[in-house]
This record gives C-alpha cells, structure tokens and sequence, in this order.
C-alpha cells in the first residue's frame, strides 16, 4: 500500500515548522537525512508526486516510522540509491 500523499504533507509540514530546519531551508523544499553518515539532502517537495519517491517513503514509514529527533526525514537507504532515485526526476 502506498503512501498516502496528505500523509506525506503532514510529515512535510512538521519538517518546515522545525525550529531547527526553517531558517535553513528554502521555501518549497524539505530536509532528508539519508544513509549511515546521514548526509542531509535537501529536495524540492515536487519529489512528493515522484511514486518511486512515495514507494520510499512508504517502505521507511513501515519499517521505521517518521518520529526522528534530527528535524528531518530520515531515510536508511545508502546515499546511491537515494541520488539515483531523485536523478530520475
């Protein structure tokens, strides 16, 4: 099952109001924290439409949830897979 995209607003939405990312990040983008080193990418929230990028979101949702300390979405997928995703778009 995919996930939903007002799910996926929401989760955007409480990323931005993040006192630690707002001043940081520019308008219509999130930050994403990606692979062991957690290297913070910044991407445009277009990405949100991409499915490759909602069958992500939904595979971490299941397996790790979206509640992270860091103020980010955090992805476990090593940094490759995560730049070869979002090179497609």
């Amino acid at each position: 099952m995919g996930i939903r995209l007002f799910n996926a607003k929401q989760i955007v939405r409480r990323i931005l109001l993040s006192p630690e990312t707002s001043s940081i990040v520019p308008k219509g983008h999130f930050v994403v924290y990606v692979g062991e080193t957690l290297k913070r990418f910044v991407v445009p929230i277009s990405y949100l439409k991409n499915p490759s990028f909602q069958k992500l979101l939904s595979h971490v949702e299941e397996e790790y949830g979206f509640n992270h300390p860091m103020g980010g979405l955090t992805i476990p997928c090593s940094e490759e897979v995560f730049t070869s995703l979002t090179a497609c778009d």
